[in-house]
């Protein structure tokens, strides 16, 4: 049996970062932690890590992995995880029914707001 252990996002600013998928996700950080990196993790136990490596590099290449995140409440989570920094990415080949919306962190790492009642329905 396999599982998702962690989903490791490359950032540059740890710190700001390490704040806003705290607040996001409502996570809590290991204590120990290094300059480079951060492990996250929800404060029930149950779910995935989110890892925080802070590797910079000169070019920045498409993300080739996301999270999507379900919510029950999806204009609501939308609204906070805008307040806390994050900002909506428009995308002409979105579906106007589409069931998510496209979120970007503080960094640009994308992420989407899936309506969980209608993810569920497929």
């Amino acid at each position: 049996m396999i599982r998702v252990g962690s989903i490791v996002i490359r950032v540059d600013d740890l710190e700001r970062e390490v704040a806003f998928w705290t607040a996001a996700l409502d996570y809590v950080g290991r204590e120990e932690r290094g300059d480079d990196f951060a492990l996250l993790h929800p404060k029930d136990g149950l779910g995935p890590n989110n890892a925080l490596d802070a590797h910079g590099a000169a070019a920045r290449v498409p993300p080739r992995i996301h999270l999507d995140l379900y919510a029950e409440d999806q204009a609501a989570e939308v609204r906070r995880r805008i307040g806390l920094g994050a900002t909506e990415v428009h995308w002409d080949r979105r579906p106007a029914d589409a069931d998510y919306v496209i979120l970007a962190d503080p960094e640009g790492n994308r992420f989407c707001a899936v309506d969980a009642g209608r993810a569920q329905e497929t």
